[in-house]
């Protein structure tokens, strides 16, 4: 079995491996654990302005979101755009990008104030739903990650793509930057004895559940570079480095996130996660990186 990549310009193919890779994170044991207010019971994204300050979406209503983690709580809010589903935040620089599901761009400037300036960009990407934003600064680009198959193509069902956004000519390259196969995916976590869910046939047989691979959020680390890939639908984070390559598939507490959507770094690698509430309350995480 192998797994196709597809790079900027090249055609590679890679064996797959064991994990070797050491996690620096317990993910079991957030220094923060902040209870969200309920105008984002469906956060979808954040993205770190600072030390303290985080902002935030949720996938219903135009509206950016400014929390204070040091107090534990909502600053300003700033309407952006009408009402819709969006779904990914990062921030360059200056300026934020939020990205709603139809692949549409928001370029928001001088967001924290009330000379608030928005663009919008038609990126025109092949995929119906679209949730992971992330900036890889090595590329001067935006990564927008597909949640599930590109097109109604059933040869596509096992695709999930990744693709790139250039800054400087604000166009979308039409060929994804990443290809994964969701069959190369789930023999990784085989090979690396990583548990699967499991459930009852309606004939009582119990069967695994195969992991999906379905992008909720994206993010570089900054300091190892390697491209974080969560999937709320799995509670799992996937590891994967710039080559394409999977190196580390992390099961997620599904009691502690039970629906991860909002994926950042620190810049000393410092990682918040955020999760929607659905039945329960949204929460805001945060982990320490210990290399």
């Amino acid at each position: 079995m192998v797994v196709k990549l597809i790079g900027i310009a090249l055609f590679t193919i890679t064996c797959l491996t064991s994990s070797t890779l050491k996690l620096s994170y317990d993910f079991s044991k957030p220094i923060v654990n902040d209870v969200l207010p309920t105008s984002l019971q469906e956060i979808s994204g954040l993205a770190i302005i600072d030390s303290t300050t985080i902002a935030c979406i949720q996938d219903e209503n135009g509206i950016l979101f400014l929390y204070d983690l040091k107090k534990h709580k909502l600053t300003k809010q700033f309407t952006f755009g009408l009402n819709g589903d969006y779904e990914g935040i990062t921030r360059v620089g200056k300026l934020l990008y939020i990205l709603r599901s139809d692949g549409v761009l928001f370029e928001l400037k001088d967001y924290s104030t009330k000379k608030l300036s928005v663009k919008t960009y038609a990126t025109r990407v092949p995929a119906f739903n679209n949730e992971g934003l992330c900036y890889d600064s090595i590329h001067n680009r935006l990564l927008i990650g597909a949640k599930g198959k590109i097109n109604k193509d059933p040869l596509n069902k096992d695709l999930r793509c990744i693709y790139e956004f250039n800054l400087t000519s604000k166009t979308l390259n039409q060929k994804p930057v990443f290809n994964f196969n969701t069959l190369d995916v789930n023999l990784f976590a085989k090979m690396n004895d990583i548990k699967l869910q499991k459930r009852q046939t309606k004939n009582g047989k119990i069967v695994e559940i195969g992991l999906k691979l379905n992008t909720s959020e994206i993010a570089i680390h900054p300091i190892t570079k390697q491209l974080y890939v969560l999937s709320a639908t799995d509670h799992c984070l996937f590891i994967f480095n710039l080559n394409g390559n999977l190196e580390h598939i992390e099961k997620l507490n599904p009691i502690l996130f039970n629906k991860a959507e909002g994926l950042s770094f620190y810049p000393n690698g410092d990682v918040l996660i955020s999760n929607e509430g659905q039945a329960h309350q949204p929460t805001l995480l945060k982990f320490k990186y210990q290399p």
